[in-house]
């Protein structure tokens, strides 16, 4: 039984349930409310035409009443024709009364010679423009004035009483009319509704589908979907996500292999220059220096490739804490190009550093100098021999920038967005020889990211490649810090 509960509370909570409920209200409701508002309307403008018609034959009684001098005692056979016609017409009853309220002609023959007093008769002496209706049942009240045109004086008052059972009748027969109208587009929104929704949520089964696969380690996984823009948009975005993820798996696949090369070849030549020295006896002190200074060698570059690997974990895992003080920008650029230069001089470059202001930053000097320093050394290691490397530095009232210029081998144009996936090396072996494990730019644009800043490249292939990096001078403190 509750297993029954569960699938019918997901059933309603699903897509299709809801896109079925929105749709069939947001058709039948605007029908509803529409179909109030007109036989309002309607009846409204039926019993405002019928008020307008009636004063108008009460007008015309009036003028009748005036030019006879009915209410003075002279007969007036037109005046009681008229006043016979208009009560017949409606289904009601007229009464003439003199400005003593008293009753001069009632087509019923009740009142005659009566005095009659009402609220809309006595309001008529009041206004003699003015005409004053009140709803009694199934019968309204019409009450107007007769004025003298020559003394504008009222001298007496017409009250027609008139049934509305016609207009009430007519009223039910729109409304049954509506009520039929009214369920025979609810049945069509219905179905409608019931069909489209069907239509809207069949391919996001497909999307489930796919998610699934990419679930049980099917990364090389495409999704087509062309029924509508939106998902059309979503396939061709979710094929580019299983694109990254399958080159992603292949890139990490390819790290293992080169990392476990990277790290074997070391072990192997320190294996071999170890079994060597254990091997001979009395060897010269300078060859025992030589193979102890390779085995040293082998030792830093398999510490690199490890340090890497910590450090990217360490931020892979939201743990690299920021300890963020004020640093002098000027004098760690200095340092950083001191500890740099004698690698630029083994090949001829020029490295040098141009400050225009003094800048004093908000930063995490070890995580900046890791970044920097990863950017100015590949902009070495990717040089040619007798090339150069500029780095300068500047800020405004917000940031400050620093900017690495070198005349390099430079990044291909269709590469240049690959460049900071981990991993990713444009020349593998190019990089095997020069130390690189793939991690750096990597690590950079994160500690970059750390600080809530931004990097942007420029480069051409053979003319050299410009990185751009700007860093708030003032560290914000959000949550997430490495998200």
């Amino acid at each position: 039984m509750k297993k029954r509960w569960d699938k019918i509370r997901y059933q309603l909570k699903s897509m299709r349930a809801q896109l079925f409920t929105v749709i069939f209200l947001v058709g039948l409701i605007p029908v509803i409310l529409f179909s109030i508002i007109f036989i309002r309307t309607y009846n409204g403008q039926t019993i405002s035409q019928r008020n307008d018609e009636v004063k108008s034959y009460g007008n015309v009684l009036s003028n009748l009443v005036l030019s006879s001098g009915y209410l003075f005692g002279k007969d007036s056979t037109e005046v009681e024709k008229e006043a016979a016609e208009i009560a017949g017409v409606y289904q009601g009853r007229v009464m003439i009364m003199d400005q003593n309220l008293k009753v001069v002609k009632d087509t019923y023959d009740m009142e005659d010679g009566n005095t009659v007093i009402s609220t809309e008769v006595i309001q008529c002496f009041s206004d003699k423009n003015a005409f004053f209706t009140n709803e009694i049942g199934d019968y309204i009240q019409l009450a107007m004035p007769i004025a003298d045109t020559s003394t504008e004086n009222v001298i007496g008052a017409i009250l027609i009483s008139y049934s509305t059972k016609n207009l009430h009748l007519l009223e039910e027969s729109i409304n049954y009319r509506t009520l039929l109208l009214i369920l025979a587009i609810a049945i069509c929104i219905l179905v409608i509704s019931m069909f489209y929704s069907y239509i809207v949520s069949r391919p996001l089964q497909k999307v489930t589908d796919s998610i699934d696969d990419i679930t049980r380690g099917e990364t090389d996984v495409t999704m087509k979907l062309n029924t509508y823009s939106e998902l059309k948009k979503i396939s061709e975005s979710f094929n580019q996500m299983t694109g990254y993820i399958h080159e992603q798996d292949t890139a990490r696949k390819d790290f293992v292999s080169n990392v476990s090369h990277e790290l074997k070849t070391p072990l192997a030549s320190m294996k071999v220059l170890s079994d060597s020295l254990l091997s001979q006896d009395g060897m010269p002190e300078e060859l025992y220096k030589e193979f102890l200074v390779d085995i040293t060698h082998e030792i830093e570059r398999m510490t690199k490739i490890i340090n890497d690997l910590l450090t990217m974990v360490k931020l892979d895992k939201n743990s690299a804490k920021m300890q963020v003080e004020s640093v002098n920008v000027n004098e760690l650029l200095e340092s950083l190009l001191k500890r740099l230069r004698p690698l630029a001089q083994k090949r001829n470059i020029e490295l040098t550093l141009e400050s225009f202001r003094p800048v004093v930053a908000e930063i995490d000097d070890v995580k900046i100098s890791i970044a920097l320093n990863n950017l100015i050394e590949n902009a070495i290691k990717y040089n040619y021999d007798d090339g150069w490397v500029r780095v300068s530095l500047n800020a405004d009232h917000k940031f400050f920038y620093v900017k690495i210029q070198d005349s390099g081998v430079g990044i291909p144009e269709d590469v240049q967005d690959k460049i900071y996936d981990r991993f990713y090396r444009v020349d593998k072996a190019r990089s095997r020889e020069t130390g690189g494990t793939g991690l750096g730019l990597a690590l950079t644009r994160g500690v970059i990211l750390l600080h809530r800043g931004s990097i942007k490249l420029y480069s051409k292939e053979k003319e050299g490649t410009t990185f751009t990096l700007r860093i708030p001078l003032n560290y914000i403190v959000t949550e997430n810090v490495g998200s």
